[in-house]
């Protein structure tokens, strides 16, 4: 049994009766310990496998432990019960209610109800996919966190209207008998809170539970383990308070922190030896994830001895960042699978995807990467250079007409086809309308004589596209910043291209190259993997590059409250934490024609600005 396993290891793998928490660091051995102490309570505490209950967050990570558990146990291990919290309570509401898996709403049901409502309640967005995939994140973090609907705030859109889209969508799920993964919590946890008989069942079959990556729980899946657990309290909790960053989804390093509260006979053990990290990196995490206040004290020790130091470096601007991601890649003599990048942002790989894609470097995207030609912000500036180039389709007019304002009706484009005289003529009792118009007919002459670059620069400043955006941002009170990024963003990928030609024939490659990735399955197993700080969140890699370690980026630049900057600088923890070799971080003096300052947290591990 003590093969293999270090003191701390070892106390919890033969903790018998009562809570326990274990405080597992990045790769600090946790399967291992969750396997043996499954193993030592069938072995030596007599425990029958049917009454321990596992429980992981992903479906993937249960069948890696159960996998590794038969490896060692193949036949009591059949009857131990390894599964997702959604598994778990689903298995729960089955023998309840008699669910079905056609019970559960698919992805694509619930998006088209999303869809119809929205538009059958004619509300004012940009861009419809992020607006309903905010709509879904909120409505799951009510239930999650148990909030009453009455108290919550939108941050999507108002408060009523966000009101009667929760309302409406509940009574689509209840006229259909759909529940959603959230509802599994919140059945599961009204069940055990009305019906003490069932609750009583379901804690006398499983009398050892045993919760993975406890960091994550959020609030109702707390309440609920704490109901299964009791009177025995056999919990055996492994997490990392460290690694917490899924607040967005309820998740809390809170509940994690209180539990010595909620048990007083809790037992707890750190595992102090990370095993996968090289020293320099060890270092450098501690120091960094030592600035948050709201954290159990705790001291870890590289296993290995020896290493590469990390490198910090700074670049003029994020292409010259990307310039030496791909030469190192290119240089490393490993397999591009066990290299990794990683960014705080999905939006901050664009540049560097199309490189690759140029560079022919095969890679795989973690996280769906939005396509910023296709940002609406891209599609009215093509709007302009398409009429530029001579195109007259109404649709294209009236997506610019007024952007900026200029006052002109839909109704004074009638024809398909526009022709300025006939327009024009529409307003001779307005001059003031109609000398707009002119000005706007001289302006597509000047962006139709330009090159890309100089053509974005002219609509921005000439025409006044700038002033639209700080107006447009200013009525929908959104950030206007974000939406100059894009602009800029936009600005910077075209600078290089001497015509639109060659400008929009990249742009159909990158789109092209982009659906092949998808449709591939997240790319070839052979591949650089490219994620964000959370996707990144179980995974590690011999090399691991960190992009724009830049204030404004990583913290970013809405994290103001001290929760939030806590979470960031736990991000930034667990990018670090992924590098099992090498690890390369890179900061840049410009982003997006901006000056740009290096990351606090580079300034907290040690190192200076220059």
């Amino acid at each position: 049994m003590n093969k293999n396993l270090n003191d701390a290891q070892m106390q919890a793998v033969l903790h018998r009766e009562g809570p326990m928490m274990v405080l597992a660091g990045p790769g600090s051995g946790k399967t291992l310990v969750i396997t043996r102490r499954i193993e030592n309570l069938i072995k030596n505490v007599k425990a029958d496998p049917s009454s321990i209950l596992v429980i992981t967050f992903t479906k993937a990570a249960a069948m890696e432990m159960k996998e590794r558990f038969l490896r060692r146990m193949s036949t009591e291990g059949r009857r131990v019960t390894f599964g997702t919290f959604h598994a778990v309570f689903f298995m729960i509401l089955k023998y309840a209610y008699g669910y079905q898996a056609e019970n559960i709403i698919r992805e694509e049901e619930k998006q088209q109800f999303m869809r119809e409502l929205i538009h059958s309640m004619h509300l004012d967005f940009e861009d419809e996919n992020d607006f309903i995939q905010g709509l879904i994140a909120e409505m799951g973090l009510v239930k999650n966190s148990r909030i009453q609907l009455t108290h919550y705030y939108s941050t999507t859109c108002g408060q009523d209207v966000f009101r009667r889209i929760y309302k409406e969508y509940e009574a689509f799920l209840h006229r259909h008998r759909k529940i959603d993964f959230d509802d599994m919590l919140v059945y599961t946890y009204e069940l055990f809170s009305q019906r003490k008989d069932i609750l009583s069942a379901w804690q006398k079959k499983y009398q050892y539970i045993l919760v993975d990556e406890f960091q994550d729980v959020n609030q109702i899946q707390y309440d609920i383990v704490k109901m299964l657990a009791e009177p025995r309290n056999n919990l055996f909790v492994v997490g990392d308070d460290d690694q917490s960053i899924y607040r967005f989804r309820g998740a809390k390093p809170e509940i994690m922190l209180h539990m010595p509260k909620d048990y007083k006979e809790l037992s707890m053990v750190n595992l102090s030896y990370n095993y996968r990290c090289p020293p320099a990196v060890v270092d450098i995490a501690s120091k960094v994830i030592s600035h948050n206040r709201e954290r159990f004290e705790k001291e870890i020790c590289a296993a290995k001895k020896d290493g590469f130091p990390v490198t910090v470096e700074k670049f003029e601007n994020q292409r010259e960042e990307n310039k030496m991601i791909l030469e190192r890649i290119r240089e490393e003599n490993i397999s591009y699978s066990q290299i990794a990048v990683l960014f705080r942002t999905n939006m901050q790989a664009r540049g560097l995807m199309e490189q690759l894609l140029e560079y022919n470097i095969p890679f795989t995207a973690k996280d769906r990467v939005p396509n910023l030609y296709e940002h609406w912000i891209a599609k009215d500036l093509f709007a302009y250079i398409r009429i530029a180039k001579g195109s007259r389709q109404r649709r294209d007019f009236l997506m610019i007409m007024n952007r900026p304002k200029r006052y002109l009706s839909r109704e004074s484009l009638e024809e398909e086809t526009v022709a300025f005289d006939v327009w024009q003529a529409f307003y001779m009792e307005q001059p003031w309308i109609e000398e707009r118009i002119e000005k706007l007919q001289r302006d597509i002459r000047e962006i139709g004589k330009m090159r890309p670059f100089a053509a974005i620069n002219y609509i921005r400043k000439a025409i006044g596209y700038d002033e639209f955006i700080k107006e447009y941002a200013e009525y929908r009170k959104i950030s206007a910043e974000e939406l100059f990024d894009v602009l800029e963003e936009l600005q910077e990928s075209s600078r290089g291209y001497t015509d639109f030609e060659s400008w929009f024939a990249h742009m159909e490659k990158y789109k092209i190259e982009m659906e092949k990735l998808w449709e591939k399955g997240k790319g070839e197993k052979e591949a650089v993997t490219l994620a964000t700080f959370h996707s990144a969140k179980g995974l590690e890699f011999d090399v691991v590059h960190i992009l724009d370690a830049n204030e404004g980026i990583t913290p970013y630049k809405k994290a103001v409250l001290l929760p939030e900057m806590e979470e960031e600088r736990r991000m930034f923890y667990v990018a670090l934490t992924r590098a099992k070799k090498k690890l390369h971080i890179y900061f840049a003096k410009h982003i997006n024609n901006h000056e740009a300052e290096m990351s606090r947290f580079l300034m907290e591990c040690g190192f200076s600005v220059e």
